[in-house]
């Protein structure tokens, strides 16, 4: 997630994938549209893919990375 709006009780949210073509893609902004309109206080939600900037593992969590192997 690259930038979150909060506007009364609406939710903007600009994020993006792994790559364009991700599989999961679908999965994960639905499922984080699910838990952000759960909160207290949202009455709604949405979500803009953007591929700028775009993601490179360098944008994960240090620790995450170290894990992963990357």
């Amino acid at each position: 997630m690259y930038d979150i709006a909060v506007v009364g009780g609406e939710v903007e949210v600009n994020m993006t994938l792994t790559s364009p073509g991700c599989p999961a893609g679908p999965m994960i902004t639905n499922d984080a549209y699910k838990v952000i309109r759960a909160l207290d206080g949202v009455q709604d939600v949405n979500i803009e893919i953007v591929w700028e900037p775009y993601w490179t593992p360098e944008k994960m969590d240090p620790k995450v990375r170290a894990l992963m192997g990357l």
